[in-house]
Order: C-alpha cells, then sequence, then structure tokens
C-alpha cells in the first residue's frame, strides 16, 4: 500500500493542451470548455486558482484544482530598453530553471512595400524560448555558453505569451529565443496549436520557427505546421564555415539541409527565410555573398543578415563593418536578385538583441511609451 507521505506531482499548465484535454476526456468532461479556461487566464493574469472560471460542469472545477495551475510559470523581472522598443522578460519554470522572452514594439507604417508607405501601425513581435539552454553551440551565440538544460513544455511556452500580453498586443511570434526548437518538436506543434487557436487566434503566416537545420524535422514542418513560416539559421555558404561557427553543422551537411529545403518549399510554396550573421573576416567577404547567391537562386528566399551583438569580452568575433554588410547585400540583391534586409537590431542596451539570450538580468522594471521602429518582417514579407 502507497504511503500517505508520497510527494503529490507537480500540477501542471492549463496550456499544456495535449495533457488538459486527454484529462478532461478521460473525466468524460467536454473539451470544449477548455478554450474558455485559457480565455479566462488570459484575461485574469494574476489569478491564483480557476475557481473564477464561469459556466464549468462541477466536475471540471474539481479536476482542475486537483491537477493543474493557471500558470506554472513566474514572470521574475522585465526590463526595458533606453529607446522604449524592446522589453526582455525573465520568466521562472516551475523546476527552478529561467528562460527569457524578448518583446519588439514596431510601427509597421515605417516600412515600405513597391516603394509605398505600409498600412497597419502599431504593433508587437513575441519572441519566444523552447528550451533552456541550447546543445547546439555556435560559438557567436550566449544561449549556447549555457549548455543544454532542459525542454519546455508546450504550456511554458505558451505561457510566455500570456506573460507578454500584460505588456503588449502581440501580433507575431518568432521561436528565435533561446533553445533550437525542432530540438523540442512535439511541444512546439502542440504550443503553435495553442497560439493559432481560441483566445489567442494568431494567424500561422506570423509565426516564424527558426532552426539551425535539423534535417528530419524540416522533412515534417510542412505537413504538421502548414502556412508557418520556416527561418533557417545558415549563417555560411558553405559546409566548412559552418562547422567552425556551428558545430552541430556536421550531423546536418549543407547538401542534404538543401535538398530538405528544396522539397519543403516544392510541398509548401511557402518563402524560405535564411538567417545570417555577419562575422568580420570570417564569412562577410563578396566572395562569400557570391556563395551565397548561387546556394540560393534556385530558392524563393529572403536573406536576413543580422550584424553580429558582441556576448561579452571574451568572444571571439567581431561586428562586419556597414561597408562589409552593404557590399553584401548589394551582390545578393543585384546579381542574384534575392530579397535581402539587414536586420535592425534592438534591444542590444539589455543584451536582448540576436545571439544575445542568456539567464543575466537584473531586476528591474520600468514603463512609458516606445519610440517606433519598422518591423523587418514587414520589410522582407
Amino acid at each position: 500500500m502507497a504511503s500517505s507521505s508520497a510527494a503529490t506531482p507537480s500540477r501542471r499548465s492549463v496550456f499544456d493542451a495535449a495533457y488538459i484535454r486527454s484529462e478532461f476526456s478521460a473525466a468524460g468532461i467536454s473539451t470544449h470548455f477548455i478554450p474558455l479556461i485559457w480565455k479566462y487566464v488570459l484575461q485574469n493574469p494574476w489569478c491564483g486558482d480557476l475557481d473564477g472560471v464561469p459556466s464549468l460542469p462541477a466536475t471540471a472545477y474539481a479536476l482542475l484544482q486537483q491537477k493543474f495551475r493557471p500558470t506554472t510559470s513566474t514572470l521574475t523581472a522585465a526590463a526595458d530598453s533606453k529607446d522604449r522598443t524592446t522589453t526582455k522578460l525573465l520568466i521562472r519554470l516551475q523546476n527552478g530553471e529561467s528562460v527569457e522572452s524578448v518583446i519588439m514594439r514596431y510601427d509597421t507604417t515605417l516600412g515600405k512595400y513597391d516603394g509605398k508607405p505600409r498600412s497597419g501601425g502599431v504593433r508587437a513581435t513575441l519572441c519566444v524560448s523552447s528550451q533552456v539552454g541550447c546543445k547546439m553551440g555556435c560559438r557567436f551565440c550566449a544561449t549556447g555558453t549555457m549548455g543544454f538544460k532542459s525542454n519546455l513544455s508546450s504550456g511554458e511556452i505558451v505561457e510566455q505569451l500570456v506573460h507578454a500580453s500584460r505588456y503588449s498586443q502581440i501580433r507575431n511570434v518568432v521561436f528565435m529565443g533561446m533553445g533550437e526548437p525542432m530540438n523540442n518538436y512535439n511541444a512546439l506543434v502542440e504550443a503553435i496549436g495553442v497560439f493559432t487557436g481560441s483566445p489567442f487566434q494568431l494567424s500561422p503566416k506570423r509565426i516564424t520557427v527558426s532552426t539551425v537545420g535539423i534535417i528530419h524535422a524540416i522533412n515534417k514542418f510542412n505537413g504538421d505546421l502548414p502556412n508557418v513560416n520556416l527561418a533557417v539559421s545558415l549563417h555560411a555558404p558553405d559546409q566548412d564555415i559552418r562547422c567552425q561557427i556551428m558545430p552541430a553543422a556536421r550531423a546536418f551537411p549543407l547538401g542534404k539541409l538543401m535538398n530538405a529545403l528544396q522539397s519543403y518549399q516544392n510541398e509548401s510554396n511557402r518563402t524560405i527565410f535564411i538567417e545570417y550573421i555577419m562575422l568580420d573576416g570570417v564569412n562577410d567577404q563578396e566572395e562569400h555573398a557570391h556563395q551565397l547567391g548561387k546556394l540560393l537562386e534556385t530558392f524563393k528566399a529572403v536573406v536576413n543578415l543580422i550584424p553580429f551583438n558582441p556576448i561579452g569580452s571574451s568572444s571571439n568575433f567581431k561586428t562586419s563593418s556597414d561597408q562589409n554588410v552593404k557590399k553584401f547585400q548589394k551582390v545578393l540583391r543585384g546579381i542574384y536578385n534575392i530579397r535581402t534586409t539587414v536586420r535592425q537590431e534592438m534591444g542590444q542596451d539589455i543584451a536582448g538583441a540576436c545571439g544575445q539570450l542568456v539567464v543575466s538580468l537584473p531586476d528591474e522594471r520600468s514603463s512609458g511609451d516606445a519610440t517606433l521602429l519598422s518591423d523587418i518582417e514587414d520589410l522582407r514579407i
């Protein structure tokens, strides 16, 4: 007979979609009530329990009290960049680890399309994390210095959007935070399913998943996540340079990766976004631009050139000069007719820019109106 003092298992997030659906079904409760519960938590972010959710059957309240919490993570700090366009959130998980999310605010009318200002107005993009740390070990990325600690549950991924919604109305989500999303594939797919349903109602076309190139996951991506954008952290035009700066690339040879991307594009007919971090003297020369152009000339692709963000005095890399970035962009655009943008970096002063996410955030919070930039996604899509 089990001891009465046995530890009670931790209660799960109501946003762990597969788990709450299976528990409701097993208890004979309609799963149609679940979006109402999510909506309540979204509208009452400080609620400590789920007793206030209206119009549930009595058995649902008992089950929720026994097995679920409104959120299992806690927002422990928020830091605003000096220009107030970026807010970095530090979120503590139930297991005691922490992850970071970044809110980036934009004014779409500052972007142009066919030479004309875009319509739309102010909106925000949330950069979410999928893992604590990362096992990919990219040498230019701060998160890689943490090593890999754990995968996030689908609920913990969704809770980042719940926390961020207190600060801004989020329209876009990018999986470009801590971790390699494709290495937490099932949770990724489940979380995006929640994002695109009630009450969040995000458009799949406004969700982007970035990967270093996990080939077996790319092969499943369109079938599991149709209309979701795929971004590939390529960062080099040949396998040798890729392996130097991205050790994990050894497992994903460039030729096989490009074949997988071609199959994905043939199946989905969607533009592929190529992320390319500009490292001085490593991958930013004109010859590299020509190599990249030839690699991508058969694709419908947009190349996003990303200024390197130093990750401390120990960094082995330097930021490419503006002149080299412009030359690189000119080759891709002018000779290979590939749409190429230079990412408008945001949040460097709070280490919230690309490649800088590592848990090291002061406990500070500020508020006020933000200065607005045009969003790189509005420029490029």
